[in-house]
């Protein structure tokens, strides 16, 4: 996938290239959804939500934030906790807040599962 999706269509700075390589984006979905995860798609996760396809997580949320790795990132919906992943491989703190409870306890057990001790997730609805 990186190499097909990413690196052709010009993503060529190693450290994403590096997060994207590390992080299992299967995690972040259903079981059955697995086998598609490795896809360069958008997939749902449940609550009329989807994980991002992974090319512009590469392209937006990281290529262009150029993250040196002591940044504190702030992150407007966890979703599946995919992009968290990726951003806290890239930068020293991440705090992410997602309003859908269900959403948010699912993406902390996939960052757990990673071991991703420097994400904080804050669940909250402004509305």
């Amino acid at each position: 996938m990186v190499e097909s999706h990413f690196v052709a269509r010009g993503i060529k700075d190693r450290r994403v290239i590096e997060a994207m390589l590390k992080v299992p984006r299967h995690v972040f979905v259903e079981e059955a959804m697995a086998a598609q995860s490795y896809s360069d798609t958008p997939l749902p996760i449940g609550e009329k939500q989807t994980i991002s396809q992974p090319y512009m997580v590469a392209l937006m949320d990281l290529k262009l934030l150029q993250l040196d790795g002591t940044e504190k990132v702030l992150e407007i919906g966890t979703g599946s906790g995919y992009q968290a992943a990726i951003l806290a491989m890239m930068a020293r703190r991440v705090y992410t807040v997602e309003r859908i409870r269900s959403l948010a306890l699912r993406a902390r057990k996939a960052l757990d599962r990673l071991g991703m001790l420097n994400v904080n997730i804050k669940m909250d609805d402004w509305y």
